[in-house]
């Protein structure tokens, strides 16, 4: 992900798009990914409440969860991802923001996941995760490129 940033932080500012809004999209992407697998841990248990009646189970449930540290902060963090990214969203074209939002993302669960001892995937998660940066190359070229020339690029709607 530094690695992307810093590929194009020169031309960035040049070209419309905004340093800012990449590393907000990439904070985005840390606390939507580094979190799901925290929230996964966070929910380690939650099999062992048993209620007689639907609604006591939701609430049980629910008061299982936001009594548990390990589920609650992952949770709040995640969710202020979300507030970035809205944020992100109203001034970041969608056709830009939301592939690069989710496909980091994906690479942020796949690594913290494997930090956490998850199993990885193997040679496929690997190969997966370089065709995603290679996509995720391509959308900020294509951006740079749309906005630079005043031409339309594949992303942008013909009027």
């Amino acid at each position: 992900f530094r690695c992307t940033i810093l590929l194009f932080a020169p031309f960035l500012s040049d070209h419309g798009l905004a340093i800012v809004e990449l590393l907000s999209l990439l904070l985005v992407s840390v606390l939507w990914g580094c979190t799901n697998p925290l929230l996964k841990r966070g929910t380690e248990g939650i099999e062992e409440v048993s209620e007689t009646s639907r609604v006591s189970q939701l609430l049980a449930e629910v008061k299982f969860l936001f009594s548990n540290i390990k589920y609650l902060v992952p949770f709040l963090l995640n969710q202020s991802g979300s507030v970035v990214y809205y944020y992100t969203l109203s001034t970041t074209e969608l056709s830009f923001a939301v592939p690069v939002a989710n496909s980091l993302t994906f690479l942020c669960t796949l690594l913290t996941g494997k930090l956490l001892g998850e199993e990885f995937g193997g040679k496929e998660a690997v190969a997966g995760m370089f065709l995603t940066l290679a996509g995720v190359t391509l959308c900020v070229i294509s951006s740079i490129d749309g906005q630079d020339t005043g031409k339309l690029n594949m992303t942008q709607p013909v009027l």
